[in-house]
């Protein structure tokens, strides 16, 4: 079995259009979006700061419960995204993320999935500062000092 992965965390407000809609996600993952996510879309997503995109093609949609993107960026194949939304009688939201299908040696596979566990990570903990209590934690923009020589 290939390695996968895998953050998760509970979010203190419902999560709605927070995945879905560009004028959140811009404030604690990506710069630039070509439009939001909704059945069957095809977008591009821009982290500015380090001069890279993403195509982005939405493959399933549940509103407020899943949504299942393909990603990536020629000319390395695209790997599969699923994010799950468990809304909770309090109010709050466990938000799931899973990142599946990498590619390359068993090495370059392995290196993929913990820097993706690591990412999105991150992506959570900008969400849910965003959302909890409205502040900008630019965790993704400040992730690496001189470039895009990781990612």
């Amino acid at each position: 079995m290939s390695p996968i992965a895998i953050a998760e965390m509970l979010i203190r407000r419902p999560v709605g259009e927070a995945f879905v809609d560009p004028a959140i996600t811009t404030g604690f993952w990506f710069t630039k979006s070509s439009g939001r996510l909704e059945p069957g879309a095809q977008v591009q997503w821009d982290w500015e700061m380090y001069g890279v995109s993403d195509q982005v093609s939405v493959k399933e949609f549940e509103q407020n419960e899943r949504i299942l993107i393909e990603w990536g960026s020629a000319p390395e194949p695209p790997t599969t995204v699923e994010w799950r939304f468990t809304a909770r009688a309090d109010g709050t939201t466990f938000v799931s993320i899973t990142n599946t299908g990498f590619a390359g040696s068993d090495d370059e596979i392995v290196d993929q999935a913990i820097n993706s566990t690591e990412g999105f990570t991150l992506v959570l903990a900008g969400l849910k500062a965003l959302l909890e209590h409205n502040i900008r934690l630019n965790l993704v923009a400040d992730r690496f000092l001189d470039g895009t020589e990781e990612l």
